[in-house]
């Protein structure tokens, strides 16, 4: 019997170095996603960002409706809506239209931001954030499901506030809570039974946290009544694959020093250690926080994953610009031919087929031979072995094998 089939996607920030067009940039995500779609990839989830100069798109819902336009298959998320950031109501509306204008692709990711600057420039107390998140979430909830919520805070209020349409998924769109190594997304994703967005899974701190994580939220959902679903964990991790290892590391020599450079000295985000140096390439593999190679080594690193967490839904590639588009797009492609069939079970029946027919050879080449060699002599029979070659009567009266059946 299969087994469930890991999903496979993208988790689009994104990232674009500051000597580039950033109209190009933009567009070139549109590009990725569709690219995706049409290889068959499950989601793609992108970011909210309003500083820093790298992670330029301002509203995931707005490339959402784009997006959506230009593919078919592919599922949609907020990755992620800074709840902090804006009234529950407005983003509540905003998410429930897209629900109806994808006909149920679009998913809720949420957090409370991560970068400091964006909540400084709107007065937001970096001490708040989480605490706001938590908020937010516990009137988002009920507001995706239709229901009606009142509600009175020192940041925004609500007064028999409900959405105008009733949601088209049911009972709402998907909420996910991102997280990253603190507790504060698995404690809040358990609280409402919600999916896990775990960010930095192949660094050795998100390595390290994923059973932990899980435990937390599975123990926050059994105090609230609520049930966690593993279909619904996804984990996030940096790739970039190619035909050989060498080839994979030349490729990222593009642009990795430009991607190390804004975590190091422009985001507060703990991607790259302060202890950080020597050549860039070389030092950030020997972190053992990326795959940069093969596809078997993709695989080797996935099923480590699934090891250790005991088990998820989907797998989501960072989407890091580290190499060429021409490059990106072929690791994108590499994974969806050799990687995702392996945890899939994609060509487990076509295999068994192989093996079978592989096995019984002999026994069917006979029959072909056979069936073929009745043929052959009824039509001597009829017409005579004028116009048959004489290799083929040979093997008819048994004087020899054809060369070729």
């Amino acid at each position: 019997m299969l087994g469930t089939k890991l999903r496979f996607g993208a988790f689009i920030a994104p990232f674009h170095p500051i000597d580039e067009n950033p109209t190009l940039a933009i567009q070139r995500d549109l590009e990725l996603v569709q690219w995706m779609d049409q290889l068959g990839y499950e989601e793609a989830w992108i970011g909210e960002h309003h500083s820093a100069a790298y992670e330029l798109i301002a509203s995931p819902e707005v490339f959402i409706a784009a997006a959506a336009e230009r593919t078919k298959h592919i599922r949609l998320g907020t990755g992620v809506a800074s709840l902090p950031y804006h009234h529950p109501m407005m983003l509540a509306d905003r998410i429930n239209q897209l629900d109806h204008m994808t006909r149920g692709r679009v998913m809720f990711g949420v957090g409370p931001g991560a970068l400091v600057s964006d909540a400084f420039m709107m007065g937001i107390p970096v001490a708040k954030q989480r605490d706001r998140m938590d908020e937010a979430l516990d009137v988002l909830v009920p507001l995706m499901r239709g229901e009606t919520v009142t509600h009175e805070s020192d940041w925004f209020n609500l007064v028999n506030a409900r959405l105008q349409m009733a949601p088209y998924s049911r009972p709402s769109v998907e909420i996910a809570v991102a997280s990253q190594v603190s507790p504060t997304g698995a404690r809040a994703a358990g609280k409402h039974g919600a999916g896990l967005l775990s960010l930095g899974a192949t660094t050795s701190a998100g390595f390290n946290s994923l059973a932990a994580n899980w435990a937390i939220a599975e123990e926050q959902a059994a105090a609230h009544g609520q049930a966690m679903d593993r279909s619904r964990w996804r984990l996030v991790g940096q790739m970039h694959i190619a035909e050989t290892k060498d080839k994979a590391i030349e490729q990222i020599r593009f642009g990795l020093e430009k991607w190390i450079y804004y975590f190091r000295e422009i985001a507060n985000l703990p991607m790259v250690p302060d202890n950080f140096s020597g050549d860039p390439v070389e030092a950030y593999l020997a972190l053992g926080q990326a795959v940069v190679g093969t596809p078997d080594e993709a695989i080797e690193r996935i099923q480590q994953l699934v090891d250790e967490s005991g088990g998820f839904g989907c797998f989501l590639l960072m989407a890091h610009n580290w190499a060429r588009w021409e490059d990106t797009k072929r690791s994108y492609e590499m994974i969806a031919r050799y990687v995702v069939p392996h945890f899939q079970q994609l060509n487990v029946n076509r295999r068994a087929s192989m093996e079978w027919v592989g096995a019984n050879k002999t026994e069917f080449t006979s029959q072909t031979r056979a069936a073929v060699g009745a043929r052959i002599v009824s039509h001597m029979m009829e017409k005579g072995a004028e116009n048959i070659r004489p290799e083929i009567v040979a093997m008819i009266q048994g004087a020899g094998e054809p060369s070729k059946s």
